[in-house]
């Protein structure tokens, strides 16, 4: 089974693209430090990676997507079902690693609930947080 290296989403983007309907990768819209040095970390060890967005679900690193601004608090119940159900049907065929610490209080809740949703559902992911775990 591949694996594939995920982390959420962050609020730092590319402004550029708010006032377009230019549809571009993850990697280019996303913009903030930390995200871009775990994708950089990917991308230097070759391995398959994705963002987890609060609007999109698991976002892998060959679609495209619009702009747009989702916080994890605006999240609903129904919409948070739908991100379970779209991350389940896009992560089955991978051995799934969540790069972040989600056990701190930096990271969202959303995110939390969202491996304890997965998990409920059978996805088997593995938690790490330091970039050497990229291999």
């Amino acid at each position: 089974m591949t694996k594939l290296y995920i982390t959420h989403c962050t609020g730092i983007k590319d402004d550029r693209y708010q006032e377009t309907n230019e549809k571009v990768t993850p990697d280019t819209l996303y913009v903030g430090k930390k995200i871009q040095r775990f994708i950089n970390a990917c991308k230097k060890r070759d391995v398959k990676w994705a963002i987890f967005s609060d609007l999109y679900g698991v976002w892998l690193p060959d679609e495209k997507h619009k702009w747009y601004e989702k916080h994890p608090n605006l999240v609903t119940d129904l919409e948070f079902e739908q991100l379970v159900n779209w991350s389940k049907e896009k992560l089955k065929n991978y051995e799934v690693y969540l790069y972040g610490n989600y056990k701190s209080h930096y990271s969202h809740p959303l995110y939390r609930k969202l491996v304890d949703g997965l998990r409920k559902e059978g996805v088997k992911i593995k938690l790490i947080n330091k970039f050497d775990q990229i291999e």
